[in-house]
């Protein structure tokens, strides 16, 4: 009986494959959570470095995209209060502009809405992008730690708000 054995640069490589595979997600995360280009580049790479150090205790049986948002969204809320702590008050934590910018629809609309999802409390705001991402309600349960139900109920109030704000 052959027995296989994984080097340490399996693991690596199958880690790098699936975070260049799944990039966007990262990405996202960091442009709802960070003021500007300097602080996006550094949410993501601190999204990165904490998805490494958590790879060991990701379970293979489950969606890899699942298990990053949730990384990515816990280490982005994370930051996004320490900015704030750090600021001494609250601004919102994207700029409009630097959002709408990387956009390639330069609508109005678009930019207030960024603006509105700026000014979110930090779980709205993760609620909003994955409901933005068509993600099933599913997953955005799991991936925040809530029942279905709960999901359902904070989207429509949270939808009835950025109506109300939009208008």
């Amino acid at each position: 009986m052959t027995r296989t054995t994984m080097t340490d640069d399996e693991p690596r490589a199958r880690f790098l494959a699936l975070l260049r595979e799944h990039q966007k997600i990262v990405l996202k995360v960091a442009s709802v959570y960070a003021r500007g280009a300097q602080d996006r580049n550094d949410l993501a790479q601190e999204i990165a470095v904490q998805l490494w150090r958590s790879f060991p205790r990701y379970d293979p049986e489950r969606r890899f995209s699942t298990w990053m948002y949730r990384v990515a969204l816990n280490v982005g809320i994370s930051f996004a209060r320490r900015e704030r702590a750090r600021d001494g008050r609250f601004e919102p934590l994207a700029d409009p502009g630097d959002v709408a910018a990387d956009s390639d629809e330069p609508d109005e609309r678009l930019k207030q809405l960024h603006a509105v999802i700026a000014g979110l409390a930090e779980l709205d705001r993760a609620l909003i992008v994955l409901y933005l991402e068509e993600r099933p309600h599913s997953e955005i349960a799991a991936i925040l730690g809530i029942s279905e139900t709960n999901v359902a109920t904070k989207l429509g109030r949270l939808k009835q708000r950025l109506r109300g704000r939009m208008t």
